[in-house]
Order: structure tokens, then sequence, then C-alpha cells
């Protein structure tokens, strides 16, 4: 299997998948975007089609862990979103996975998010 047949799979997945989901300024979508090196997670209010938070394994909060796990990064990165979205106010999120399975590193975002204290 070719790498654009994969990504093309991966897009028409997230279209269908963003039919059903829509992020509101209570209740934002948190999207994770995947790629071989890093990964990012993004609070997004799709009613003015705003990003309210990013969080990837470049952040500077983040420096240090390049030498974990990729899913140890990716946990990293669900906890510290958890966390700062805590202190804007959000409780409850729309989880959006890209298009990607809900296995491995996306998985660890959204576990390690929940444990942070998001509900979703």
């Amino acid at each position: 299997m070719s790498v654009m047949d994969r990504r093309n799979r991966i897009k028409r997945r997230h279209r269908r998948i963003r039919k059903k989901i829509i992020g509101t300024p209570d209740k934002p979508r948190m999207f994770v975007y995947r790629s071989n090196r890093n990964i990012t997670a993004s609070l997004i209010d799709d009613t003015t089609g705003t990003t309210i938070l990013t969080v990837t394994t470049n952040s500077k909060e983040l420096k240090g862990v390049e030498n974990r796990t990729k899913t140890e990064q990716a946990g990293r990165v669900g906890l510290l979103l958890a966390e700062k979205a805590r202190k804007k106010g959000i409780e409850t999120v729309v989880f959006d996975r890209g298009g990607y399975p809900y296995q491995g590193r996306v998985k660890e975002v959204a576990e390690k998010a929940r444990e942070g204290g998001l509900k979703f």
C-alpha cells in the first residue's frame, strides 16, 4: 500500500468524523494530529474558527521529553493540554481523533487528557 493511499484513507475518515463533531466555546473540539516524529493536540472552537490552545511535543514546557518513547511523549502532551485547558476554564471537550485509529499515541493523548481532568 502506498503512502498516498494511506493519507487519502485518513483524510476520508476525518471528513466523515467532522460531519458529526462540532466544537463550541463551551465544549471545544480536541483535535489530535500525528506525524512520524511529533504529536499535536489542539482545542478548537468551530463556531468562530479559532484555535483556543495548542500543545505539541515541541512546546517549551515539554523540553527534555525527546529521550522518551513517542507514546510517553504523547501522554505528556495530553496531560499538559488538560492542565492548560483547566486554567482557561474548559472542563469538557469533544474528541476528534483526526481520522487516525484510536490506538497507540492517539489513545495515549486521550487517556492522559482524561487523567488530567478533561471530560469527553
